[in-house]
């Protein structure tokens, strides 16, 4: 039986302009809430309860999936903006008026075009195993093993194992005690992300690595929130490269790296980050 709370919370519902969203949320409510968007493929399933326990006892966090994705309904989006406006869409129907983005993966660069698009909306960012709206100079390109186990639809254990975890013991030790940790609400048969919808993010991400840097340069330029970029030195899927690059055209950004710890690095090193970020929002 999971003794994490996060894995007690209660799927919640609001209707918004494009679909019924389904959300949970953790922690004392009050203050600027941490809304979380999730990375390719996930639904909220899949955040570690671990962390989540982390994060929510120091903050009202709230976890959600977009229009189109997992437990949420609506046409799926196929485009950044399209994935910005879904989040911004579930946001407004909370009724909230400002909050804190925290995005992992195709989250992470969402929630840069949320504060882009609506920076009244967002107070501080941060973005986790991400990057740029862009591929950068100098970062290495896409294997084709990577490229191959993300068009999968029934990628198994070994699969995202080699995605999010460095191929070390210590590392496959600790993706296999996140896969544990997930194992509960996974086991209760929630909805999956269906091929539609992961096909419209692969679309979204092919027009990010076509993106020219100078677009993606200006886009980091014109962030003027506080930003805390994060990543696993040994990312296959976003290498950190590209969060070393970011920072350097952010205006107010500080840059975290985990040695031994790859795409999943939040949840390898989930008590560390979680207060990473806690110090972050205080500050």
């Amino acid at each position: 039986m999971s003794t994490y709370l996060a894995d007690k919370a209660e799927d919640l519902t609001v209707e918004g302009p494009s679909g019924r969203f389904t959300y949970r949320r953790l922690g004392p409510q009050g203050g600027v809430p941490l809304v979380l968007l999730n990375r390719f493929r996930g639904t909220i399933d899949w955040w570690d309860p671990e962390f989540l326990d982390y994060l929510a006892a120091d903050h009202d966090v709230i976890l959600f999936d977009n229009v189109g994705v997992g437990y949420t309904d609506g046409e799926p989006r196929d485009s950044l903006e399209g994935f910005a406006e879904g989040a911004v869409e579930f946001i407004e129907a909370l009724g909230l008026t400002h909050v804190d983005l925290l995005g992992w993966s195709l989250g992470g660069i969402v929630a840069q075009r949320v504060a882009l698009r609506r920076p009244e909306l967002v107070r501080k960012l941060i973005v986790a195993g991400s990057g740029p709206a862009g591929w950068v100079p100098g970062a290495p390109d896409f294997s084709e093993k990577v490229l191959g186990i993300m068009a999968k639809p029934d990628a198994d254990l070994e699969d995202m194992l080699f995605l999010f975890y460095p191929e070390t013991e210590a590392a496959r030790a600790s993706g296999l005690q996140h896969f544990d940790h997930v194992s509960t609400r996974l086991a209760a048969g929630g909805p999956p992300v269906s091929e539609a919808a992961a096909q419209g993010m692969l679309a979204a991400a092919g027009a990010l690595l076509a993106a020219p840097f100078e677009q993606v340069k200006a886009e980091l330029e014109a962030i003027k929130h506080p930003v805390l970029y994060a990543n696993g030195l040994e990312d296959v899927m976003i290498p950190a490269h590209n969060s070393y690059v970011a920072v350097q055209h952010l205006d107010n950004a500080t840059l975290i790296l985990y040695s031994g710890a790859g795409h999943a690095f939040l949840f390898q090193y989930a008590k560390a980050f979680a207060k990473q970020v806690t110090d972050f929002l205080a500050a």
